[in-house]
């Protein structure tokens, strides 16, 4: 039977939530075609158990076991590449985004999108990860290009053929949205209900949103690098400025040269050098782990009902 939906579940310590979650969306999905891919990543509480249960109880779970924790983003990926469905949905763990909410999803993009996000009214999240949530918007914007009325969110529905483009990238460091927008920018959004998570915690925070924040754009954008290029140009224009007022103040007296403007010079430039080093690195060191094959996932264990998923 040919599916047409997948959704894609990366699960991080979501034992209490999963089986809740995987129940609600088989209710949704009961007179459709379709698919619940939950991938673990490297969970450290009873997932796999409650996950692997699952696989028996219903013939619509597949469940992929990574061999340790490649992050969110990789996890969904490793998803992506089993999934069979004409559209694929991915959403979290927590139940904080209702699975009745999904046709709203569903009906967007069959007027024509090849992409829809979740647009929330009120976000239920702790306000460090909304900060970093808020921080990522920005810097999307300026960096991808990410189109100024839509906000990104891991509730998503994504065309297959979308998906197929996107599975071709094999770089060990992945950001969904930027892979999509080097797809399509045939984009939307629609507003969806956001509730409170009732069980456990985030599993992101702040230090992690950023450490996103910088896979998604050193991967996907070089303006940091042009950026420190320019600021290079920029404090040599200011230095080169500064050396001539420096001598011209050194011949008519008005200024005694002295240890605090030196090391104001120096501690500033030095940082700036750091900086674009720092910059450099970055890019050189993931170029690195690039050619030699750094997995972006490594399934361990994939576990689904033959009979169903032949």
């Amino acid at each position: 039977m040919k599916v047409k939906y997948s959704i894609v579940i990366p699960a991080y310590n979501s034992e209490h939530t999963i089986g809740n979650l995987t129940h609600k969306l088989s209710e949704v999905f009961i007179k459709e075609s379709y698919e619940i891919i939950i991938i673990n990543d490297n969970s450290k509480d009873n997932t796999i158990e409650v996950c692997k249960e699952l696989v028996k109880q219903n013939p619509h779970v597949v469940f992929l076991n990574l061999s340790r924790n490649f992050g969110q983003h990789n996890a969904i990926i490793a998803g992506f590449n089993y999934a069979k469905g004409e559209y694929i949905i991915t959403m979290d763990d927590d139940l904080q985004n209702p699975p009745e909410e999904i046709f709203k999803l569903v009906h967007k993009i069959e007027e024509g999108y090849d992409v829809v996000y979740a647009k929330y009214p009120s976000k239920k999240h702790s306000y460090a990860r909304n900060l970093g949530s808020k921080i990522n918007d920005i810097m999307a914007k300026l960096m991808i290009k990410k189109p100024e009325d839509i906000y990104f969110t891991s509730f998503r529905i994504i065309r297959k053929y979308v998906v197929d483009e996107i599975i071709k990238y094999k770089g060990p460091y992945c950001y969904i949205d930027g892979l999509i927008l080097r797809v399509t920018t045939n984009l939307s959004s629609v507003e969806v209900t956001h509730l409170e998570r009732k069980v456990g915690k985030s599993n992101y925070n702040f230090i992690k949103l950023i450490k996103l924040w910088m896979n998604g754009f050193t991967s996907f954008s070089v303006l940091p690098l042009r950026v420190a290029t320019f600021s290079g140009f920029i404090m040599s224009f200011i230095g080169f400025i500064s050396i001539i007022v420096f001598i011209i103040q050194k011949f008519t007296n008005h200024v005694k040269m002295g240890w605090t403007s030196l090391m104001v010079c120096v501690i500033f430039f030095s940082g700036i050098q750091l900086i674009s080093v720092g910059l450099l690195g970055e890019y050189m060191g993931r170029t690195f782990l690039s050619i030699n094959n750094t997995p972006q996932y490594i399934v361990k264990e994939a576990i689904c009902n033959k009979d169903d998923n032949e």
